[in-house]
């Protein structure tokens, strides 16, 4: 795009399931200099509609902004005074009902991670988890959406591709989201980020005690529970649809 017609912000928004590296890689681009970076905004809001009974959930709601609307202009509108604005959005916090027209002021990208492995990390911090907690149907409905709108598929990047090789991956993520490659993003420091959800004290426990993306190696998917087995059965014709349009490096 011509520097003539690029926003004042270019504002990504990042959308994808729980423990798809979904809070690693917001770390990774909270290590770029030109960038800020949102935590979850929606989360408060799905939480004071559904009530849900997640972890911290009291926290969340008071520490955050429960309209919707309101979270949906800002994630729209703000600058915070850098070049790139990363918003980390989980699918499932977009709920019937909500307006979705705030999206097209963004670049959409879409994370994907096999249902097998969401599910094995997910169930060891959270218990009790159904179709809805995953978010695999929202997202290829979000993902069908914005493919619609732009007349191409959006820009889908896989986990596991990110994990084999984020040397590659990365710049590769940066050109397709049309950004300047920064190798900042390859570590960051350890501990709390200021910009963490008040939820990370729960869910962030190996992300605050990394550096960077840890070396890769080959394994298989993990054997599930008949529960969560069945689970990624339903999930995973979502994930292949975005799959097929991955991006590589």
């Amino acid at each position: 795009m011509p520097d003539s017609l690029r926003p004042a912000t270019r504002r990504i928004a990042m959308w994808s399931g729980p423990r798809n590296l979904s809070s690693a890689l917001m770390r990774s681009f909270s290590a770029r200099a030109d960038c800020a970076v949102r935590d979850e905004p929606f989360y408060a809001a799905y939480l004071a509609a559904t009530d849900r009974p997640h972890p911290m959930a009291a926290e969340t709601i008071a520490a955050g902004e429960t309209d919707p609307a309101r979270v949906a202009h800002a994630c729209a509108t703000e600058e915070r005074g850098v070049p790139v604005l990363y918003q980390k959005h989980m699918t499932h916090h977009m709920l019937p009902g909500m307006d979705l027209g705030w999206t097209a002021a963004l670049t959409n990208a879409f994370l994907i991670r096999a249902p097998e492995a969401v599910l094995a990390s997910y169930s060891v911090k959270h218990e009790a988890v159904d179709q809805q907690d995953i978010g695999f149907e929202k997202q290829a409905e979000l993902f069908a959406r914005e493919a619609d709108r732009l007349g191409h598929a959006p820009v889908v990047v896989d986990a596991e591709d990110i994990l084999r090789d984020p040397a590659a991956m990365l710049p590769a993520l940066c050109a397709a989201l049309d950004i300047p490659w920064d190798a900042a993003m390859l570590s960051w420091p350890e501990g709390p980020h200021p910009d963490d959800g008040i939820w990370a004290a729960h869910w962030y426990g190996s992300l605050w005690s990394s550096t960077g993306f840890a070396p890769w190696s080959p394994r298989p998917l993990p054997v599930l529970g008949a529960a969560e087995a069945r689970l990624a059965e339903a999930a995973r014709p979502h994930y292949e649809r975005l799959h097929a349009h991955r991006i590589r490096p």
